[in-house]
C-alpha cells in the first residue's frame, strides 16, 4: 500500500500574525514557517500505518514555491520516504480548487491507495481541498478523522460530528482528512533530520503541467479582528446569569 500525504507551508502556529499596512495580506518576511499542524497529524498517521505494517511507502506532496522544500524535508524527517514539490512562482495565489486539481494530477501519476490531508490549513481555514479532491477523483472520503483503521482493501474511519462520533467504512482508494484528536505528531530526531536530507525530493514545475489557475477567488482586503472592549462579569448562579441575559435582550 502507498499513502500520499499533502502538506502545506504556513506561518508557525506559535507566531502572532501581523497584517500588512496596505491590507493586501499578512506579513511573511522573516516570519518562521512550519508544516500546517493538521497536515503534520496526517504525516504522523501515515508513518504509524507504515510502522504497523499496513503500508509500504509514504509519499508527501506540497504545492508552493522553492521554500516548501523545507516543509517536505521536515515531513521526511518524521518518517516519510520521499517527497514531491509542485513548484509555483511565489506571487501565484491558488485557491482550494486549484490545489485540488493539482493534487489530482499527482494522484493520477502516483496511484496511491490512501490520500491523507489535514482537515484545513490554519492560514485560510477553508476546509475545502480534501472534499474537492475526493470529488475530482470520484472516490470515497471521510473528513475530521479521529481514528483510522485499515483491514485489507477496506478502511474504517471514526469521525467527529456535532452529535458525537460517526464510523464510516470505505473502499480504497479513498481521501481522508485528519482532525486534532487522531494522534500527537512526533518530534523529528537529529539523526532522522540528517537522513531526510538524503531522501529523494522530486520537483515538478507547475508550468510543465496541464494546469491553468481558475482565478475565481480574489482577496479584497485583510484586516485585524476587532478588539474586545467588554469586561468579564462573574455570576454566582445560573438564575443571575439568565436574568442578566434577559435584561440585555440576548434571550
Amino acid at each position: 500500500m502507498k499513502i500520499l500525504v499533502a502538506v502545506k507551508r504556513v506561518i508557525d502556529h506559535n507566531i502572532k500574525v501581523r497584517v500588512k499596512a496596505d491590507g493586501s495580506g499578512v506579513e511573511l518576511t522573516n516570519v518562521k514557517m512550519a508544516i500546517n499542524p493538521f497536515d503534520e497529524i496526517a504525516v504522523e498517521e501515515a508513518v504509524r500505518l507504515k510502522e504497523a505494517g499496513k503500508a509500504d511507502e509514504v509519499v508527501v506532496v506540497s504545492i508552493g514555491d522553492a521554500h516548501s522544500q523545507e516543509t517536505l524535508r521536515s515531513a521526511m524527517a518524521m518518517g516519510a520516504d520521499r517527497a514531491i514539490l509542485v513548484q509555483k512562482p511565489s506571487d501565484l495565489v491558488l485557491e482550494p480548487l486549484d490545489i485540488a486539481r493539482l493534487l489530482q494530477q499527482v494522484v493520477v501519476s502516483e496511484q496511491p491507495d490512501l490520500i491523507l490531508l489535514g482537515k484545513q490549513a490554519i492560514d485560510n481555514d477553508c476546509n475545502q481541498t480534501g472534499q474537492m479532491l475526493a470529488a475530482l477523483l470520484k472516490c470515497g472520503q471521510a473528513t475530521f478523522a479521529s481514528l483510522i483503521e485499515i483491514d485489507g482493501t477496506s478502511l474504517q474511519v471514526t469521525r467527529e460530528i456535532d452529535g458525537g462520533l460517526e464510523t464510516l467504512t470505505l473502499s480504497l482508494p479513498a481521501v481522508v482528512t485528519t482532525d486534532l484528536r487522531l494522534n500527537e505528531p512526533r518530534y523529528a530526531t537529529l539523526p532522522n533530520i540528517m537522513k531526510a536530507k538524503k531522501k529523494p525530493l522530486e520537483v515538478r514545475d507547475i508550468s510543465a503541467l496541464d494546469f491553468t489557475p481558475l482565478g475565481q477567488v480574489k482577496t479584497l482586503m485583510v484586516t485585524e479582528p476587532k478588539k474586545r472592549t467588554g469586561q468579564c462579569t462573574l455570576f454566582n448562579d445560573v438564575k443571575a446569569l439568565v436574568s442578566e441575559l434577559q435584561a440585555k435582550e440576548v434571550i
